[in-house]
């Protein structure tokens, strides 16, 4: 009975505290909210496991366990390095060649007429189709990784682009060249500028899916990385709870990269884009 009376005692005052952590200052009210939502999901959590009685899943203390058993044997680290290596080496490849190739396929229509029905019919096409041809030609390794991570950014980023400058309005335009701004000119200082907001936020997709696939690709394809790390947890002996803390890493990884890229928005070029709340 203990089991249940106290985890439900603190998620009574978890939901119930939300409400005035709402009169907070909005700096203490962005730390507070998330952190009581995080305490009422794990009492949540535990209650759910000891009413199943489940033995499979874990409970958040056999979790709280699994993350120990993970940095003791020292695998974790080298697993999110491999992750991370082939997310960051295909994302900015991607974004080296979508963002200029978006660029030309907004301002050009011709280059938009030619190009873009192959965009958009490769574009479909899920990530996670590609991972048999990525081994074929890249192996077991970070290179059919990096190979899946650059498919899956790459036509975001590059259709985002091409949209942030085809959207831009021609009163903007217009006024350029009225005061005699033209060509490259009129390309940089006000092209450029006005669809920077919405190529920050197709990188920001991107760079989601790019996590998300990595995961995926990694349980299929790869000997190394998140993604082989719960297989093999699973595997394992049905280690379920390694599979969990290793979800709730991911998870936390997410949030970080979400929140450096989420940094670009804050330089002025961009910021003037984005509704202050």
């Amino acid at each position: 009975m203990n089991e249940f009376v106290l985890p439900s005692l603190l998620l009574v005052l978890s939901l119930g505290a939300l409400p005035l952590v709402s009169r907070f200052r909005s700096g203490v009210r962005t730390f507070v909210m998330p952190t009581l939502v995080i305490l009422a999901t794990l009492f949540a959590w535990h209650l759910a496991c000891a009413a199943l009685g489940t033995r499979v899943f874990p409970s958040p203390m056999q979790t709280a366990a699994a993350f120990g058993e993970l940095f003791e044997s020292q695998r974790l680290l080298g697993d999110v390095v491999a992750s991370l290596f082939r997310v960051t080496f295909g994302f900015l490849l991607a974004a080296g060649i979508g963002i200029p190739l978006g660029l030309v396929l907004g301002w050009s229509t011709r280059s938009f007429e030619a190009l873009n029905p192959i965009i958009q019919g490769l574009r479909p096409i899920s990530p996670i189709a590609w991972i048999p041809i990525a081994i074929l030609w890249f192996g077991i390794g970070d290179g059919a990784g990096v190979f899946l991570i650059f498919l899956s950014t790459f036509f975001p980023v590059t259709v985002g682009t091409t949209a942030a400058v085809r959207n831009i309005s021609l009163v903007h335009r217009r006024s350029a060249l009225n005061f005699g701004v033209q060509g490259l000119e009129l390309f940089r200082r006000v092209v450029l500028p006005a669809a920077l907001p919405q190529i920050i936020t197709s990188l920001r997709i991107a760079l989601g899916v790019a996590w998300l696939v990595i995961v995926a690709a990694e349980m299929v394809g790869m000997d190394s990385g998140l993604g082989y790390l719960i297989n093999d947890a699973r595997n394992a002996g049905s280690r379920y709870d390694l599979v969990v803390a290793t979800m709730i890493v991911i998870g936390a990884i997410g949030i970080v990269l979400d929140y450096l890229i989420r940094r670009l928005e804050r330089f002025d070029e961009v910021r003037w884009g984005y509704v202050q709340r």
